[in-house]
């Protein structure tokens, strides 16, 4: 496991909690003021005071609409997700003793990549009455199904007489991984134009679905695992002496993985399944917040949380100002950034050691 540099240790005031508190409140502000319509401070108060206060400001209609119901939720939504992402990959980096992991490895990501095409094509058809029941949300309800039902299978297939083995699972997330992969593209190559133009558009990420009941769903399923996660930050950290060593100390290691797995593939399952795929935010944004902080779970899980909130923030309001009125999605965004810094870091850290 790498261990914080001491030469980044300068900057570690700057990624403390209370600065990335500020530092991504200050962007949720200002994303609500930029996009294709540039909003002045003093109308996005107007509307906020009226929406929250019952504040008459005799504003129009569609102005407080843009603000409330359209600017607003997708700003929370790509908090939460950058954030949840994160701290997902925070946790299962420290479960398998590897900067370089990703929830992606134990196959929740291509679970629900599955479930949702299948989704989109077969809502009308297969799916039948449950399709036309969920409408709309029948995508974020099959990719979740999905994520959980993968994530249930890697377990299952890397575990033997009640003990589960770490390598055996990235080896079976590997080989998921890969089947989803295959079954994406067979039913992408039968689809029809719409069915293709929806799952391209799946595929890459994006907010643009924002709304305050989506919210109210990915809240609840994204909070509570990540605060079981930062309960289980001691035992994170002994389990990076190795698993054995972590026994030794009185660490419970399978209760441990089964805590970690499942609240990581809670997480992502609920992301993914509002946004798509989203490239590299679980990957860099921890690995980031580790070099700097050290790899002590408790302030690592904190604040790979709030980078990735800020993260994505910033990528949302750029995927959506930069072509405007067109939006690029959220996906390439952080893959274009992701990459190439991750590849930075990589090198500055072969440098120093």
């Amino acid at each position: 496991m790498i261990q914080s540099l001491p030469k980044y240790r300068s900057l570690s005031r700057l990624l403390s909690p209370p600065v990335l508190t500020l530092l991504l409140a200050i962007s949720a502000l200002c994303a609500l003021l930029i996009g294709a319509y540039s909003l002045p401070v003093q109308q996005v108060g107007l509307v906020m005071g009226e929406q929250l206060f019952g504040l008459e400001a005799g504003l129009p209609q569609t102005l407080s609409y843009l603000v409330w119901d359209i600017r607003l939720p997708r700003i929370l939504l790509s908090v939460f997700v950058g954030g949840g992402l994160a701290i997902a990959g925070a946790a299962v980096q420290g479960l398998f003793r590897n900067p370089l992991a990703d929830p992606a490895l134990i196959g929740v990501t291509s679970g629900a990549m599955v479930f949702a095409v299948a989704g989109i094509l077969f809502s009308a058809s297969v799916l039948g009455a449950i399709g036309s029941w969920l409408g709309y949300a029948t995508v974020t309800v099959m990719a979740f199904t999905g994520s959980l039902l993968t994530t249930f299978l890697v377990y299952w297939l890397a575990s033997s007489k009640g003990y589960t083995s770490v390598v055996t699972m990235l080896l079976a997330g590997v080989a998921i991984t890969a089947l989803g992969g295959a079954l994406t593209g067979l039913m992408t190559y039968f689809s029809d134009e719409d069915e293709l133009r929806d799952i391209i558009f799946w595929t890459l990420g994006s907010l643009g679905g924002a709304n305050w009941q989506m919210l109210a769903l990915l809240i609840p399923l994204v909070l509570l695992p990540a605060f079981i996660l930062w309960r289980q930050s001691s035992q994170l950290d002994l389990l990076l002496l190795g698993e054995r060593e972590a026994a030794y100390t009185g660490v419970n290691t399978q209760r441990t993985k089964w805590i970690v797995i499942g609240c990581a593939a809670l997480i992502v399952g609920a992301c993914v399944a509002v946004s798509g795929v989203i490239a590299f935010v679980a990957l860099v944004v921890p690995h980031l917040v580790r070099l700097i902080q050290g790899p002590r779970h408790r302030s690592l899980l904190l604040g790979s949380a709030l980078l990735g909130g800020l993260l994505m923030v910033w990528a949302d309001t750029a995927a959506r100002t930069l072509i405007a009125p067109a939006e690029l999605p959220i996906g390439i965004l952080t893959a274009l950034l992701g990459a190439p810094f991750f590849i930075w870091l990589l090198l500055k850290t072969k440098r120093s050691l």
